[in-house]
């Protein structure tokens, strides 16, 4: 069973949303075709797709219904707060132009960082990874790599000893201002919150960001941690400053429901979602002849 802090509400209750879950787009190992029967492994009703930087390209609505699976287009942007990088989910996204540019500079950015990483360890190493340079590309796909490679280092070893924030092949990248990161989500989604808070060196600053700004809606509270974290300062921070509470997986690999929420717990969630549409709506309005006015 997982730990307290991964579930939500009565703990015999069964996860139902998993709103955290990353694909292939970024730096996730399911595919958007994979999710739909994973979730329903997983006993999972809802599935928030929140990839970095990035909204999934082949998600045509802020909710749609695969499968009979309701997978929220999100998206998990990082932000500069000065004091800490942070990372905010956005829920029920739609286009605007500013989102848009701001995640093309972001991935452009990607690219060219993954390339500049995966030069300095093929160097230091002397090994050819066979990675191509890409939107979405991130560290894991290089530790990965590495893994798999003649190289003498596994996936935990090439973040620490090569491409980890002190590491001798780590490039930093480009992340959105704190401000104009809320401004865009604000503007683009249904919900924003602030992701697992107990993840950052400075969790008192981090909570106060949820605390004072306006544009976050939410706060993580439900995540897996994998070690013992004050629940309960999430609860009373979420009743004081009238935040909704999350939660999700934070999948990588390729399994959902370890954390989120019950059905009680992801009501007031749910109402600030749009309504799902049926992926098969769009595939009638791209049949040849739909929504033409033919006339005899």
């Amino acid at each position: 069973m997982p730990p307290e802090s991964a579930r939500s509400a009565d703990s015999t209750d069964p996860v139902v949303a998993d709103l955290h879950a990353h694909t292939v787009v970024s730096d996730g190992t399911l595919t958007l075709d994979e999710v739909p029967a994973t979730a329903r492994e997983a006993g999972v009703d809802w599935v928030a797709v929140t990839d970095h930087d990035r909204i999934h390209p082949g998600l045509d609505a802020p909710v749609v219904e695969r499968d009979g699976v309701r997978v929220v287009r999100g998206i998990e942007l990082r932000v500069d707060a000065g004091f800490e990088r942070l990372d905010l989910l956005g829920y029920g996204v739609e286009h605007t132009d500013a989102l848009d540019a701001e995640t093309d500079r972001l991935q452009r950015d990607r690219r060219e960082r993954g390339a500049a990483i995966l030069d300095a360890v093929e160097e230091r190493l002397g090994v050819d990874l066979d990675v191509e340079p890409r939107a979405g590309l991130g560290r894991p796909h290089i530790a990965r790599a590495i893994d798999e490679s003649d190289a003498p280092y596994d996936y935990a070893g090439a973040f620490d000893e090569l491409i980890g924030n002190d590491g001798p092949c780590y490039v930093a990248r480009d992340v959105t201002p704190l401000d104009e990161g809320l401004d865009l989500l604000a503007d683009a989604c249904a919900l924003v919150g602030l992701a697992h808070p107990f993840r950052y060196e400075r969790v008192d600053d981090a909570l106060g960001i949820a605390r004072d700004r306006d544009a976050l809606d939410a706060v993580e509270r439900f995540y897996p941690y994998g070690r013992a974290v004050d629940d309960a300062r999430i609860d009373r921070l979420a009743a004081e400053a009238d935040l909704l509470r999350t939660g999700g997986t934070d999948a990588h690999e390729r399994t959902l429901g370890v954390a989120g929420l019950t059905a009680s717990a992801f009501e007031p969630v749910r109402e600030r979602l749009p309504e799902p549409v049926p992926v098969e709506e769009f595939a009638a309005r791209d049949a040849p002849g739909a929504g033409t006015d033919e006339q005899d």
